[in-house]
C-alpha cells in the first residue's frame, strides 16, 4: 500500500465521530497563571433548526485598579450581524476574507444578541444603553454601558446574572452556522477591559485614573479581553459532536433527545465552541521534551479525513518549535476544527486551546494550505492568548508576530524555498511569501503598521499588519542574528505573558537585549529602526549602481557605487568578487544617497552585491542588489522573479479564501 492509503486506513480506524462519551475528562493546572479578573459560568442551548441560542450567564468581575468603577462596559459582538447598518457591515460591505453574506439565502443570514435581563446578584436589575465609542454610528449596537447604582471599589468583586438570547448568522465572518455546522464565537455578552492608570499607554501618577477599553466590532479587528475561568454547559441534539475551548468534563443525556456537555477552561481570554453531527474525530498526543504531553483533538470533515495527518504533522511541528524558540505552551490540550468548505468563512480562526483550520478535499500535498493555516492559528495561542495584546489597537503585536513565526516554522519544517508550494518542480517559501506581499504593492510606503486597525489605510490592513510586520521582524533578525532575536522574543514572552503588553514593552526589551549582546553596534538603542519600520512608512531599496576596474600603478582598484533609492536607511554590507576567486566585504551605515567603495586587489572585480546575506529583508527590489560584468544570467533572473510574483498572487488568493 502506498503512503496515502496507509494514512487513510490508519485515520479512519482511529476516527471516533459517533459517540461523545469517548472523550476523556482532563484536569487543568492547579495554580492560577493569570489574574483571573473576568470569570464566567454559562448555560447555553442551541436550537439547530432556528439557529438560536438561549443563554444564562453569571459573570464574576474583580476591579484590580485603584479606581472606583461606576459603570461596566460590555461587548455584544453578534450585533455586528444584526443588519447592514452596523459598523462591521458598513466597513466590510458584508465581505470578509473571500466570503460574503448571502442576502438571498432561504435561511435568515443575519445574526444578533439581545440581553433579556441583567442584575447584580442579590441586588437590583440593571439598565444598559448602547453607545459607540469609536465612530458614533448610532446604528451600531456592539457595545453597551451599564451604570451601577453601587460602584465597585478597588479590589472589590461584582457578580452579575445575565439572561441573553442570540440568533447566529450564516457564516461568512468567523462565527455562525452553515447547514448543520456551527462555529460559535463572539456569542455571549462579554465584559471589556478596565485599564488602570499606567497600563499599556495609560499615564500613571497622582490623580490619574483608568478607563474602559471596549471598542466596537470592526471589520478589520479582532479582540481584547481579560483572563478568567470559564465553566460552560452546552446543550445540543444528542447526535451532535461538541468541541470547545478548555477541557471536556462531563456529558448528560436528556429524555428529549438532547445532551449537555460541560467544558472547563482556566486562564483564558475567550470561549468558543463547535457542533456538528458529521465530525470524525482523531485523538493524538504531543510529548513535551521537558516531560508531560499535550492531548490533540482533531475534528475533521469526512471528506477531508485523508488529510488528517497533514494537520497533525503541522501542529506538532508548531508545538515543538514554539516550545524550543519562544516558550512553554502551558495547557494540557489543543482542539483543531476542520470546517466544511461551504463554511469557509470559519476557516483560520483562533480561540484559546481551540483553532479552526481550512482545506478542501482536492488540495494536493504540494499546496500546503492546511499546514499553513494550522501552524498560523496555533501560533495565536502565544500572542492572542498567552500575551493577550490589544488586537483592536495593535493588531501587529499578534498577527504580525504570528506571521513571522509561521514563516519560520513552515520554512524549517517543509523547506525554505518550498514550504508554501512544492508542485511540478516549482517551490515557494513562507517568509518570502510574506515579503512578496509587502514589497509588491503599488506603494510599499502606503502607511504605518501602528494604530487602530479601523484607521489604517483602506484595504491595507492585511499587508500592514501581517506581511509588513513579519518582514521587518525578519529584517531585525538579519541585523542582530538569530540567537539575539530569539533572546529578544523569549525575554518579551516570559516577562509579559498574561499581562497585556503594548508595543513599547516589546521595543524596550529589544533595546535591552541588543545593547547587552551587541553593545553599541547599532547606536545607543534601536529606536531608529522602529521609527522607520513600525511607526513610519519608509521604503528600503539599495541598488548596486556600478562596478569600475582601474589600474593604479602596480595595483588594481575596484570602485563600487551603491545607491539608496528609498527614504529608509539601514546599515548594509557590500561584497565584491574577483576573477581570482577572492572576495572582500565592506560595511556602510546606509544613510547617504550614494556611496563609493574602493577595493584594492591584484585582480579584476567580476561582480558585486549589496546586502549579500539579505539581512535587509524589507528591500523592495532584490534584482538591483547585484551587478555583474558578465550579464548572461540577468534575463533569466528577471523572468523567474516575474513568474514567482504571478504564482504568489495566485497562492495569496487561495490563502485569503481560507
Amino acid at each position: 500500500m502506498n503512503r496515502f492509503f496507509i494514512f487513510l486506513t490508519l485515520f479512519c480506524v482511529l476516527s471516533l465521530g459517533f459517540s461523545q462519551p469517548v472523550k476523556p475528562a482532563l484536569s487543568d493546572q492547579n495554580s492560577p497563571l493569570s489574574p483571573r479578573l473576568a470569570n464566567y459560568r454559562i448555560d447555553v442551548a442551541l436550537d439547530p433548526v432556528t439557529k438560536k441560542l438561549d443563554g444564562r450567564e453569571t459573570l464574576t468581575w474583580r476591579n484590580s485598579s485603584n479606581d472606583v468603577v461606576r459603570e461596566l462596559q460590555f461587548h455584544v459582538y453578534l450585533n455586528a450581524f444584526r443588519n447592514d447598518k452596523s459598523t462591521f457591515m458598513r466597513e466590510s460591505g458584508g465581505q470578509l476574507r473571500g466570503a460574503g453574506i448571502d442576502r438571498n439565502a432561504k435561511e435568515n443570514p443575519y445574526g444578533s444578541v439581545d440581553i433579556v435581563s441583567m442584575k447584580v446578584r442579590g441586588g437590583d436589575a440593571l439598565a444598559y444603553q448602547f453607545f459607540q465609542p469609536d465612530d458614533h454610528n448610532k446604528d451600531d449596537r456592539t457595545v453597551v454601558r451599564v451604570p451601577l447604582s453601587k460602584p465597585v471599589g478597588p479590589g472589590e468583586t461584582i457578580v452579575l446574572d445575565i439572561v441573553f438570547r442570540a440568533k447566529l448568522p450564516k457564516i461568512f465572518a468567523r462565527t455562525g452556522f452553515s447547514r448543520d455546522f456551527f462555529l460559535v464565537g463572539q456569542w455571549f455578552p462579554k465584559i471589556g477591559v478596565y485599564e488602570s492608570a499606567g497600563t499599556r499607554y495609560q499615564p500613571a501618577g497622582p490623580g490619574k485614573t483608568g478607563r474602559w477599553n471596549c471598542h466596537q466590532f470592526h471589520a478589520d479587528s479582532e479582540f481584547y479581553a481579560d483572563y478568567g475561568v470559564y465553566d460552560v454547559n452546552i446543550t445540543t441534539p444528542k447526535e451532535f459532536w461538541v468541541s470547545a475551548t478548555g477541557l471536556f468534563q462531563s456529558e448528560k443525556l436528556h429524555k428529549n433527545g438532547t445532551k449537555t456537555i460541560l467544558y472547563h477552561a482556566e486562564d483564558v481570554v475567550d470561549f468558543a465552541w463547535t457542533a456538528s453531527p458529521h465530525f470524525q474525530v482523531i485523538n493524538d498526543t504531543w510529548k513535551r521534551p521537558s516531560g508531560g504531553e499535550v492531548k490533540i483533538e482533531l475534528a475533521m470533515q469526512p471528506e477531508h479525513i485523508h488529510q488528517a495527518h497533514r494537520h497533525l504533522i503541522a501542529v506538532k511541528a508548531a508545538l515543538a518549535y514554539f516550545d524550543k524558540h519562544l516558550g512553554n505552551y502551558p495547557f494540557p490540550n489543543l482542539t483543531i476544527v476542520d470546517p466544511p468548505l461551504h463554511a469557509m468563512g470559519a476557516f483560520g480562526m483562533e480561540y484559546p486551546t481551540f483553532i479552526t483550520a481550512g482545506t478542501a478535499w482536492f488540495l494536493p500535498d504540494g499546496i500546503r494550505l492546511p499546514e499553513e493555516v494550522t501552524i498560523h492559528e496555533f501560533g495565536h495561542q502565544y500572542f492572542m492568548q498567552l500575551l493577550a495584546s490589544n488586537e483592536f489597537e495593535e493588531a501587529w503585536l499578534d498577527e504580525g508576530f504570528n506571521q513571522y513565526y509561521e514563516g519560520r516554522i513552515m520554512d524549517e519544517t517543509y523547506g525554505i524555498r518550498s514550504s508554501k508550494v512544492d508542485l511540478f518542480g516549482f517551490g515557494m517559501g513562507d517568509l518570502e511569501s510574506s515579503r512578496d506581499n509587502y514589497v509588491h504593492q503599488d506603494n510599499p510606503g502606503v502607511g504605518s503598521s501602528f494604530g487602530n486597525t479601523w484607521q489604517l489605510p483602506e484595504g491595507e490592513y492585511g499587508v500592514l499588519t501581517y506581511f509588513k510586520t513579519a518582514t521587518w521582524l525578519r529584517t531585525l533578525e538579519g541585523l542582530v542574528g538569530r540567537p539575539v532575536m530569539d533572546e529578544i522574543m523569549q525575554t518579551y514572552f516570559s516577562r509579559w505573558k498574561f499581562k497585556h503588553p503594548d508595543g513599547q514593552n516589546f521595543i524596550d526589551v529589544a533595546n535591552e537585549i541588543v545593547s547587552k549582546r551587541l553593545g553599541g553596534r547599532y547606536g545607543p538603542d534601536m529606536n531608529w529602526f522602529f521609527k522607520q519600520v513600525l511607526y513610519g512608512d519608509n521604503v528600503f531599496d539599495y541598488e548596486l549602481l556600478s562596478i569600475k576596474n582601474k589600474q593604479r600603478g602596480n595595483k588594481r582598484q575596484a570602485i563600487i557605487t551603491v545607491q539608496r533609492n528609498g527614504d529608509g536607511y539601514m546599515p548594509v554590507d557590500v561584497l565584491v568578487h574577483y576573477d581570482n576567486g577572492r572576495e572582500q566585504t565592506m560595511s556602510w551605515n546606509g544613510k547617504d544617497r550614494q556611496h563609493q567603495f574602493t577595493f584594492t586587489e591584484n585582480a579584476k572585480a567580476v561582480w558585486a552585491t549589496v546586502d549579500p546575506k539579505q539581512k535587509i529583508y524589507m528591500d523592495t527590489n532584490l534584482i538591483n542588489n547585484s551587478l555583474t560584468l558578465d550579464p548572461s544570467s540577468a534575463p533569466a533572473a528577471k523572468f523567474a522573479t516575474k513568474f514567482l510574483f504571478w504564482i504568489e498572487n495566485w497562492m495569496q488568493w487561495l490563502a485569503w479564501l481560507a
